[in-house]
């Protein structure tokens, strides 16, 4: 253990060291760093999917849930889908340098904020090997080295791409050191990694509750968290439900398996009557499993061909990740709001309703990151936002909220010019 304690150091260090270059280099060479990435992940495709089958392999024999498995597996499509977002971000204005808030003050001082690179980034996740590549090209776009810890399961997958990374952006002339990938898979250095406040700035964590508390609980420099994503779509009583049932189909089904996926659908009962039934039938056609309140049940039941199970009180709250939504009949806003504070987690929240004060009601009083008017909570990531990607989706208020692109993994230092003043 204490040479791996070392050798995580000297990653530390290298990081540390590279992150002062990094700060200043040109925006040509970090987009050409990127667009070198984009390209070497569909020409070494073979090896990176040859390392992601050999770990598809390992956790379907393990027992993994499919729910999981989806999150793991890479294919062409998916590495194009990932090269793309690379050029996305390769495309982005970069964040560093851009000065705001100017202005000149009553003595003559011009004063001003000038956007810096936060230093080095830490960051630990589970699962999705693309998540090696977003955080990389975000960091690296914004000036920052990275430090990336992924889960045991995806180690050969995570492995090839961190490789795959470095060797691009090295090529361009990035500082070496500026992206670090620990292949150690020893649960007992985490703790160590995340008491090196003195080589990294913040730390980012990706994953289940259990993951994420610990990071939160352990780490000794600032932490930015994600926590789970438990979604509600609430249909109110002025609702197109032309609108409702494709929006709601679309946040279950299009990819189920995802944070920003629904999980809860909240229905008014004025017209629960009218709504349920071909919202229900359109996800059943998905074979999704559709577990409801007592209301929703006695509206639903009469349909044979519907998955219904009675829902119960683990299911309000409940992130699914798999294609399962919970149905509960409301009589009110106030009470879809009540139930969105008890049981929502801060991630994405969406009404549809063609009242304007109901709409303006929700969007000011529900509390997350992301609250929606008539679309799909589905939309809540990086690149639908036009960042590019995303590092992660932050649920807490600190510092950042939502998706975390290029001006998220900045802070900045206030510029001041002078012509001699003094302070009396």
């Amino acid at each position: 253990m204490e040479k791996a304690i070392e050798e995580l150091r000297t990653k530390g260090k290298a990081a540390k060291e590279a992150s002062r270059h990094l700060a200043y280099i040109s925006t040509e060479i970090k987009n050409q760093a990127l667009y070198n990435i984009a390209d070497d992940l569909l020409a070494r495709k073979d090896e990176i999917l040859a390392a992601n089958q050999k770990d598809c392999q390992a956790a379907e024999a393990s027992g993994m849930d499919s729910a999981m498995l989806d999150r793991l597996m890479l294919d062409e499509s998916r590495l194009e889908g990932i090269a793309g977002d690379v050029r996305a971000v390769a495309a982005l204005p970069d964040p560093v340098g851009e000065t705001f808030d100017m202005r000149t003050l009553s003595n003559g001082l011009i004063i001003s904020r000038r956007r810096v690179p936060l230093g080095v980034i830490g960051s630990m996740y589970e699962s999705r090997p693309n998540v090696t590549v977003d955080i990389s090209v975000l960091c690296l776009k914004s000036g920052n080295a990275v430090i990336l810890r992924g889960g045991k399961e995806a180690l050969n997958s995570n492995s090839a791409l961190a490789t795959v990374v470095q060797d691009a952006v090295t090529r361009a002339g990035v500082p070496e050191g500026a992206v670090q990938f620990i292949d150690n898979t020893d649960r007992e250095l985490v703790n160590h990694l995340l008491k090196m406040n003195d080589f990294i700035d913040m730390f980012i964590p990706r994953g289940g509750e259990g993951l994420i508390r610990h990071v939160i609980e352990t780490a000794t420099m600032p932490v930015v968290s994600g926590g789970i994503g438990v979604c509600h779509t609430y249909i109110d009583s002025n609702a197109d439900i032309e609108k409702a049932v494709p929006i709601v189909f679309n946040a279950k089904v299009q990819r189920p398996t995802v944070c920003n996926a629904l999980d809860t659908v909240l229905v008014h009962a004025d017209i629960a009557e009218r709504s349920l039934p071909p919202m229900a039938a359109e996800l059943g056609k998905a074979g999704v499993e559709i577990r409801c309140d007592q209301r929703s049940l006695a509206i639903l039941k009469s349909n044979k061909s519907l998955k219904l199970t009675a829902a119960t009180e683990e299911d309000w709250g409940k992130e699914f990740l798999a294609l399962i939504a919970a149905v509960k009949v409301v009589d009110s806003l106030d009470e879809a709001l009540e139930h969105i504070r008890t049981y929502g987690s801060g991630h994405s929240e969406a009404i549809i309703t063609e009242n304007y004060s109901a709409a303006m009601r929700f969007l000011d009083e529900v509390d997350a990151a992301c609250v929606y008017i008539n679309a799909s909570t589905r939309f809540t990531d990086g690149g639908q936002f036009g960042l590019g990607a995303e590092v992660g989706i932050s649920t807490g208020k600190m510092h950042a909220r939502g998706p975390l692109g290029l001006k998220e993994l900045t802070t900045y230092k206030w510029i001041i010019f002078g012509s001699g003043q003094v302070r009396e």
